[in-house]
């Protein structure tokens, strides 16, 4: 039978209350606390934190605080991320950044789902995967909600809703972003 936690990385309905979740969560939030509140300044203690809460980033990750997210185990980061101020990762699914990706202020990146019917909302949840490739922009105030894939070399423009999947080399704007055009072409 599989834990909890093995349930809500698969993506399937999973009970965010379980003791082993709480504990992992209350866990991140104390590694932020000392990120965003204590540091605050991107320091060679900032830098240690980060690398406890987000072990597998590759090189040169880099977190403006304050930064928020559920687990941190959940992102990987390919080598040169760049999260702005005030990024929001709700990582109850893995989210899966390329190299060379840069989020301006305010993004926000959802793989937290809740089910439509009432009654199983009271209980459970799901979560669904978000992957972004390598040398993607993503907009200032922009929401990737879950499931969502963004191919490489895309930009994002600032204040987006990106609810379905973008191509690669692709310019989405909007609520719900719209590739509006392909990019080096």
């Amino acid at each position: 039978m599989k834990t909890e936690k093995e349930k809500m990385i698969a993506g399937e309905y999973y009970l965010a209350g379980d003791p082993i979740l709480v504990k992992e969560r209350r866990k991140a939030k104390n590694l932020l606390h000392r990120l965003n509140v204590i540091e605050y300044r991107i320091t060679k203690k900032a830098r240690e934190i980060i690398q406890e809460l987000i072990p597998n980033a590759g090189a040169n990750l880099y977190i403006e605080p304050p930064f928020h997210c559920d687990y941190g185990y959940n992102i990987s980061c390919g080598d040169n991320v760049y999260f702005n101020v005030n990024c929001v990762v709700l990582d109850c699914a893995p989210i899966i950044i390329g190299s060379n990706v840069f989020f301006a202020p305010n993004v926000q990146i959802y793989t937290a789902n809740h089910p439509l019917e009432a009654e199983l909302r009271k209980t459970l949840e799901n979560a669904l995967s978000v992957t972004i490739g390598d040398d993607c922009w993503i907009g200032g105030n922009t929401v990737i909600c879950p499931g969502v894939n963004i191919g490489k070399g895309c930009v994002i423009g600032a204040g987006s809703v990106v609810t379905k999947d973008i191509p690669d080399n692709s310019l989405a704007v909007g609520n719900p972003a719209k590739v509006i055009r392909k990019l080096n072409e």
